[in-house]
């Protein structure tokens, strides 16, 4: 998830930045906030699948189970009746529509190891994420510091509230670059 070689961090005094740019700062924290938070709900969503799958392989299927009748899901929300006739061997979605038939041990192995891996992808994404919000918090409580301009203000020359200059704002440094004009 993390790259080490292309890992930046950048730091930016924000009394040296005007309301503008302050607030382009802001805006684009908050979009990648939005978009790093769906991905850290989607994970989840998977980690979950995953784990349903697991449970339904160990627990469900073994010698006792042979020829009883289950649903066999066909969709996510359309079943059809069938029976179990091998309890040795599963059939596993792979990904991108693709399926290969395991053994329920390997099946098992395969599952627990995607569980391993997104928790792993979990973990360090929920490190960015809280830096992201450190960063977003930093942000407004700098733009919160600042006094009010007249509206035919143009920024220059104004001094920030007393101890808003010495905020710094740091970056996560996941691959993020702040460009202020």
């Amino acid at each position: 998830m993390s790259s080490k070689s292309g890992d930046r961090s950048q730091t930016i005094d924000l009394a040296a930045l005007s309301a503008q740019q302050l607030s382009s700062v802001k805006k684009q924290l908050d979009d990648e906030l939005e978009h790093l938070t769906n991905s850290f709900t989607k994970l989840q969503a998977a980690q979950t699948q995953f784990r349903d799958c697991f449970r339904s392989v160990s627990e469900g299927i073994s010698s006792k189970t042979a020829g009883k009748a289950i649903l066999v899901p066909l969709t996510t929300s359309l079943y059809v009746p069938g029976t179990l006739a091998d309890t040795d061997g599963v059939i596993v979605d792979v990904g991108t529509g693709f399926f290969v038939e395991r053994s329920t041990k390997d099946a098992m192995a395969f599952y627990n190891g995607k569980i391993e891996e997104l928790s792993s992808n979990l973990k360090d994404l929920e490190g960015i994420v809280q830096g992201k919000s450190n960063n977003l918090r930093v942000v407004e409580d700098g733009m919160a510091a600042r006094p009010i301009q007249p509206s035919g203000a143009n920024g220059g020359g104004s001094t920030p509230a007393e101890g808003a200059g010495k905020r710094k704002w740091y970056p996560s440094g996941q691959n993020m670059s702040v460009q202020c004009r």
